[in-house]
């Protein structure tokens, strides 16, 4: 009878975060069979089977505190697996640290979590810095100019990371050359009434014309839905909700050209190392119950294959030995690629990409999917003006002519 090998972690499988911890609880059961299936796991003269403690932290930090406790404890897991959401991945990863055990970070994108000085912290998604950078390409290569952006962000270290990170990306040379201003900041919560109250004239007063959202799913569908019932007729939109299924089903027709952050989709061209392909994972997902599957289900079993590689590569469970190997390692999954900045941990490889809505589908814009049409469609608020022209389109690529730098001073109309 083969060995046991324990992988542990926590899910949000009930609470505010439900939706994308029981994906993430689906996809880790499914690596565990497969693996289990394949012949199980390798260690020297042993072969070990997994067994999966995947507990429910409620989307909650004090139970999510208690379980990584008692994983990283006297009957501590071999491979330990982090919780799903940055809040709560700020609060295991410290217990990890504590107890010198490696944490495989695959639900929290919090720059944050990488400025602490933990060393037993490995990072296998994007930080939230990089989820906005490639709205800044776009905005680069659209022909118009003077692209008079608004950033809006909620009052959270993740959303102030993807802000910043687009902020510092629209401030390069080639965005500056190319008319890309930031003229309007928001920091808040941007769901309420008396907030959109505020933040929809200062959009128009600053004569907006690209606005990106950073907040929970239901403050950018709060927000996205008043922009397009407005008649602000904004030509650019996105908000980091726009990259999950769910967007579309909340938002309906006014998703339409919305673009938003992806860190998976299974339609992206990847032919991994490690691991089932892209589609037939999401295909896999679906024949398990999920009709959609997300990036938390993608980035939940890549977890899995790089930490099993890694015990693969030191052909040991030592946890020290395993975070060096995974200092050392490039490889790829279904996820994308692997590696990481080997002092903090922080993911350096893996790229976000870039998706846009159209007739309730998602389709891959960035990296380079934008060429084989050269057109961008127009969002919502414009389809409202222009519906008898089918197929109209803002042409991407070089080719625009500078003018006068867009002048005006920044309005701020929320917190500071």
């Amino acid at each position: 009878m083969a060995e046991r090998l324990s992988v542990g972690l926590s899910l949000s499988l009930s609470g505010g975060y439900a939706a994308m911890g029981r994906q993430a609880e689906a996809a880790v059961k499914l690596f565990v069979d497969d693996l289990n299936a394949a012949g199980g796991l390798r260690i020297g003269a042993r072969t070990c089977e997994l067994a999966l403690k995947c507990h429910d932290d409620r989307s909650e930090a004090l139970p999510c505190a208690e379980i990584y406790r008692a994983l990283c404890g006297p009957a501590r897991v071999d491979l330990l697996l982090g919780p799903y959401s940055s809040r709560l991945a700020r609060v295991a990863a410290p217990i990890a640290e504590a107890a010198g055990m490696m944490m495989l970070n695959h639900g929290g994108a919090d720059d944050g979590l990488y400025t602490r000085g933990m060393r037993m912290l490995v990072g296998v998604l994007s930080p939230a810095s990089d989820y906005l950078v490639a709205f800044a390409r776009l905005l680069v290569e659209l022909k118009f100019w003077r692209k008079r952006l608004a950033i809006v962000t909620a009052a959270t270290p993740f959303a102030g990371a993807v802000g910043a990170g687009l902020e510092q990306a629209c401030h390069e040379r080639r965005a500056r050359r190319r008319g890309v201003r930031v003229r309007l900041k928001y920091r808040g919560d941007f769901a309420r009434d008396q907030a959109l109250a505020r933040l929809l004239p200062a959009l128009r007063r600053n004569r907006i014309n690209a606005l990106a959202a950073a907040g929970s799913f239901a403050q950018d569908v709060a927000l996205m839905r008043a922009v397009v019932a407005s008649n602000l007729n904004l030509p650019v939109l996105g908000c980091v909700a726009a990259g999950v299924h769910g967007f579309a089903e909340a938002l309906g027709e006014g998703a339409d050209g919305i673009v938003g952050p992806s860190q998976w989709e299974e339609h992206a061209q990847i032919v991994p190392e490690l691991g089932p392909a892209p589609g037939e994972f999401a295909r896999r997902m679906r024949a398990s119950g999920y009709r959609e599957c997300d990036y938390p289900a993608a980035q939940a079993y890549a977890a899995g294959l790089i930490g099993c590689a890694a015990i693969r590569e030191c052909d040991s469970l030592d946890q020290r030995r395993l975070r060096g190997a995974l200092g050392e390692m490039r490889t790829s999954t279904l996820y994308g690629d692997f590696a990481i900045d080997r002092v903090s941990g922080r993911q350096i490889a893996h790229k976000v990409l870039l998706v846009q809505w159209h007739m309730g589908h998602k389709v891959i814009i960035e990296p380079q999917a934008h060429a084989q049409t050269g057109a961008l469609e127009f969002p919502s608020g414009w389809r409202l003006i222009v519906a008898s022209m089918r197929g109209l389109k803002l042409t991407l690529g070089g080719g625009a002519r500078g003018g006068d730098e867009a002048r005006g001073d920044k309005h701020d109309p929320g917190d500071r």
